[in-house]
């Protein structure tokens, strides 16, 4: 479970300060942040992606199913390997997760990247 023990740290603000960000850093294969928000945007889901952005609303929530049908199964089976864990827990892993992951990852309502 290294990969959810290195997520939580960071969400609970191990990221703070320039370290790394284990989400973000999986999420690479398929886009990053901008490229599941644009799948989740695409699948009629602009509203929950707007709140994780917005500086002044709470975070909406967002089911697994509604992150499987975004993503599709090709992606999830790619996010499944980089995170280590089985096919059937990546959407729930991600709804858990990416709604305070890109909160973080845009303090000034801005989605902030990395080059690398």
């Amino acid at each position: 479970m290294g990969f959810l023990d290195s997520l939580q740290s960071a969400l609970q603000g191990g990221q703070q300060g320039g370290g790394s960000n284990p989400l973000a850093d999986a999420l690479a294969s398929v886009g990053g942040y901008q490229g599941v928000l644009a799948m989740l945007q695409k699948s009629g889901l602009g509203d929950r992606v707007e709140s994780w952005l917005s500086t002044n609303s709470a975070n909406l929530p967002i089911a697994p199913d509604e992150i499987k049908a975004a993503l599709g199964d090709p992606h999830l089976q790619q996010l499944a390997s980089q995170f280590g864990i089985p096919l059937d827990q990546v959407a729930g892993v991600l709804a858990q997760h990416l709604p305070a992951a890109v909160d973080q990852a845009s303090p000034d309502g801005v989605l902030t990247t990395r080059s690398s």
